[in-house]
This record gives structure tokens, sequence and C-alpha cells, in this order.
């Protein structure tokens, strides 16, 4: 540490720890556990290298017991260990089934957000409302032609789906 310029003291004083703590440290002998984790680990990289990093911790632990070893070895120790060294299964996204988007037909906006209308059966509008009942097992679709002047229906038509068919028969 004298080489470095900076005292013992001064280094377990930044870092929060007692000269003991280091000393013990310095001189610390893995224990039969760490030398088993790091075999484990050993392991666990090479099985990640052999299956092309795919293989999470559930099927590890099986790879692993193949191996024959001579301790045992659980799901929970391999996976405290592949998650201390930041090791995970890439997995495929499944791909999603998409259904191609209905084309959909968008009216030009002439009323302009003028509701109010000088005289009758100049400005229709149409509006369609999902209607539930029966505590939601059941659901209609209520399709509404409105004049602009009176704000009254015209004409309405209750159908079991959306369907634009529904909303032109009004």
């Amino acid at each position: 540490m004298s080489q470095s310029g900076y005292k013992v003291s001064d280094l377990v004083k930044a870092a929060g720890v007692s000269r003991q703590a280091y000393y013990k440290w310095l001189t610390h002998e893995p224990t039969v556990h760490d030398i088993q984790d790091q075999e484990i680990l050993k392991l666990v990289k090479q099985l990640e290298a052999q299956h092309k990093h795919c293989v999470g911790y559930d099927k590890m632990t099986r790879l692993i017991k193949q191996e024959r070893l001579s301790y045992t070895v659980n799901k929970k120790r391999v996976m405290c260990i592949m998650k201390e060294h930041s090791i995970k299964a890439d997995y495929r996204q499944p791909k999603r089934k998409r259904v191609q988007e209905q084309e959909t037909y968008e009216a030009q906006n002439t009323p302009n957000r003028q509701f109010e209308q000088a005289a009758a059966n100049q400005v229709w509008v149409t509006d369609t409302t999902e209607i539930a009942y029966n505590i939601r097992k059941y659901r209609v679709r209520l399709h509404v032609v409105l004049d602009l002047y009176g704000q009254y229906p015209l004409s309405w038509i209750i159908t079991p789906t959306e369907t634009s068919t529904g909303a032109i028969k009004v």
C-alpha cells in the first residue's frame, strides 16, 4: 500500500472497513463452499457456451446434475451463482400472429365543430356506441343518425357486431 502513496488506515477508512477486517481478508483462504461455487460457475459458463446462451437456471441445474458432481447442487444455488455473475438466458420472443388491420374510412370534417344549424336536414351525423348488459356478458352496438338542427335521432339500429353494414343500414 505504501508503494501507491496511501496509508492502509486512510484506505480502510475510505472503504468503511476496519483494519482488522482488511488484514483478515488479505490472508483469507477460500472455503469448501467457495471452491464448489467456482467449480459450478466454470461448469455454468461451459454449458452456456455449449447451449448458445439459451439455458435458464432450471435447465442449467438439470444439466449440472448430469455431470455427477461429488456434492449436491440445487436450483437456488445455481440461480444465485448465475445472478451474481449476470448470466441470463437469451429467449427468443414468440412471433405474434397479426391479423391485417381492417380498412377504416374517415369522412371529411365538413361541420368543422359547428353543431348549430339554421335549418333541418342540412347536416346529418352518425355515431356507434357499444352497450354491455347482463354483467358485461353480452354486448350490442347502437348505430344512430342525428340531424344537427334539432339534435334528434332520425333513425337507429341495434346490431350484435360493429360492422360498417350496420351503420349503413341506418
